[in-house]
């Protein structure tokens, strides 16, 4: 009876508390739906006729780009515009006539803006005119009472500072085509921009950043009524990159002495592109604002392409500079380090003669003079050991022959020749000739001067597998540069084919001692190259043409690629100069121009906007020269140039 009992008081304990805790729920409910149906019925009611809800898309500021010290590479400038609201006018074509008195409106601006009338509701404003000065935007103020439906406001549009020397690299943005539109909603607003090219392009959605929204009510024919919700936008993030802008200015400047060319200058140990320039440029504001039809033209039709970024597209025979490949690919497979080729100025494979560039020939050669005096025959005898597949192997690892991963779109692979893909591609054998050819970097060998910078860090700067980084940190992400894997590559071999690279400019035979940098302690290595562009005929030689006497196009071209110091190894370049002729004689001074002006700078030693510009934020002149060693020439002189004898 007892234990009944118990059993009883416990159920009636449960069923009050569940039944207290029902009430105490049904109350909150009942709050609830009281206060939603009293307090916010009005929102609720504007809510549930979806129809009458629309929301607008706003767009973020552009993320801001800027050089390795916070000097500005592109950011984000006033644009005032003029709009026109259709319905505001009883004549659209009298109130754009009117407009034109005032600001320079063309006949297009207005057909455009007729056009788009018939595409937006009355009510939508309409953009007449863009980059309106100050001054402009003043005067359409004054006479806005005779301009019905016309309105100015004050957005945002990218602007590029250093203008052509980094429109390359940088790129530009665009208004979005028709090909490029995606299901983002915020590609469809009006006049939006997106990157078309450079860094701009590559990271457009980290420089975008998140559109706001705003949640309006609208009438029957859509026109706004008032507005309901905003979300800010969130402006993109910003991007530093590996550049220092004033030796962009500079090596920009140099290449500006010849008709085309493309230079790289980097950092050997941490990839960090200091320099990325490509001649002739463009303005990229041009792109930004609306580039005229005619200045459109004439940058297509230029033979000397103005809109191609040549230092990471351009694809070119490395002509010698390939010899130091060859080189450790030869003493990888085998061949001694104290290997000696007698060079009578040719080569006999069976029949064939490849010939020497010196006709004269060089006599005994090892690894070190070889590469000193650009000897072709002991390369094609190292070839022949070697074999094409080693060779190839061997400039895969030094980054040739595929793509860099690079930060800036549109990057070419290159070629590295080999059976495999000969076989693929034209169906043949690979013959031995083939393979002499390439081991001087002639051929089918493709590079170009980003890879070639690349490989000239590998072999200076430890064997480390090292890639060129364009990005240094992006804002709110951290820092973009990798520890690089080790290519265990031989030591030994390493140190005879950097020697041979020193000798190339200070031995007393070296092809480009002429572009020696006399400053203790800044002497450089390199090597020279010169491409094949087209044969020189047997009549046309013997009528004594030479290649500088042919067309511009049909002329080889230079390349050098070099290091410094030659002590400890910390920066290095390459040059190419389209159609420039000789490696030594065009290439070679530019590169000691470059090296030259990245020791008197160091930019690893300077760490804020604030020491590399001034107070009134001009960049700053670079130190001036270290003190001569005694029977050097001074700072302000420069080395003799070679003017004969310069080959690759």
């Amino acid at each position: 009876m007892n234990r009944d009992m118990e059993r009883y008081k416990q159920f009636s304990r449960r069923a009050l508390l569940i039944g207290a805790g029902q009430t105490a729920l049904f109350t909150i409910l009942g709050l609830r739906l009281g206060y939603l149906e009293v307090v916010e019925q009005e929102k609720f009611q504007t809510l549930s006729d979806k129809n009458r809800i629309s929301f607008r898309l706003v767009p973020a500021g552009r993320g801001e780009i800027m050089d390795r010290f916070g000097v500005p590479l592109a950011i984000n400038t006033p644009n005032f515009r003029a709009f026109l609201v259709p319905e505001q006018t009883n004549n659209i074509e009298d109130t754009l006539d009117r407009l034109s008195r005032i600001i320079p409106v063309t006949e297009d601006d207005k057909q455009a803006v007729l056009v788009e009338v018939d595409r937006h509701k009355p009510f939508t404003p309409l953009l007449v005119k863009e980059n309106l000065s100050w001054d402009d935007m003043a005067a359409i103020e004054l006479r806005l009472p005779s301009l019905p439906g016309v309105s100015v406001d004050e957005g945002e549009i990218r602007s590029y500072p250093l203008g052509d020397a980094t429109a390359h690299t940088i790129g530009y943005v665009g208004r979005v085509s028709e090909a490029e539109m995606t299901d983002d909603p915020v590609m469809s607003i009006p006049g939006f921009r997106i990157g078309k090219t450079g860094v701009e392009k590559k990271f457009d959605a980290v420089l975008r950043g998140q559109a706001g929204r705003i949640q309006e009510e609208v009438n029957v024919v859509g026109r706004p009524v008032r507005e309901l919700g905003r979300v800010d936008p969130k402006k993109g993030h910003r991007l530093t990159l590996t550049l220092d802008a004033d030796l962009q200015m500079q090596v920009q400047e140099m290449l500006s002495h010849q008709r085309s060319a493309a230079a790289v200058a980097m950092d050997a140990l941490t990839g960090e592109v200091y320099a990325l320039c490509s001649y002739p440029s463009f303005d990229p504001n041009l792109f930004s604002r609306g580039i005229p039809a005619d200045t459109w033209e004439e940058l297509l039709a230029d033979e000397t392409a103005p809109l191609t970024d040549k230092a990471v597209t351009g694809q070119y025979p490395p002509g010698s500079t390939f010899k130091m490949v060859t080189a450790m690919a030869a003493m990888a497979s085998g061949v001694s380090a104290d290997t000696r080729v007698f060079c009578p100025g040719y080569y006999m494979l069976g029949k064939d003669k490849f010939h020497c560039w010196k006709h004269a020939g060089h006599g005994s050669m090892g690894f070190t003079e070889a590469i000193e005096q650009s000897c072709d025959v002991f390369f094609y005898e190292m070839g022949k050991r070697t074999g094409i597949d080693n060779i190839a192997a061997m400039a895969r690892r030094f980054g040739l022959g595929h793509r860099l991963d690079f930060d800036v779109p549109g990057e070419r692979g290159g070629l590295i020749p080999d059976k495999k893909w000969k076989m693929k591609h034209y169906r043949d054998i690979w013959h031995m000739g083939e393979t002499l050819n390439c081991a001087i970097g002639q051929g089918y060998v493709l590079t170009t001067p980003l890879q070639l910078a690349t490989m000239t860090a590998r072999l200076v700067g430890g064997g480390k597998a090292v890639r060129p980084v364009l990005v240094r940190s992006i804002e709110d992400v951290g820092n973009q540069i990798p520890e690089w894997d080790d290519l265990k590559l031989d030591p030994a071999a390493l140190r005879i084919v950097r020697k041979g690279m020193e000798m190339v400019v200070n031995g007393p035979h070296g092809t480009a001692r002429g572009s020696r940098i006399t400053h203790e302690g800044w002497e450089m290595g390199g090597k020279s190259g010169t491409a094949q562009v087209r044969r020189i005929t047997a009549a046309q030689r013997a009528a004594g043409v030479k290649n500088k006497d042919l067309p511009w196009k049909f002329r080889h071209h230079a390349l050098f690629v070099a290091y410094a110091p030659v002590h400890k190894p910390r920066y290095v370049t390459a040059v190419v100069v389209e159609h420039g002729v000789g490696g030594s004689e065009t290439a070679a001074p530019i590169a000691h121009d470059i090296l030259e002006a990245l020791q008197k700078r160091d930019p690893r030693r300077i760490h804020t906007v604030d020491e590399a510009v001034d107070a009134a934020g001009n960049l700053v002149d670079i130190p001036p020269l270290p003190p001569k060693r005694p029977g050097s020439k001074t700072g302000a002189e420069k080395p003799p140039r070679r003017k004969k004898g310069s080959q690759g």
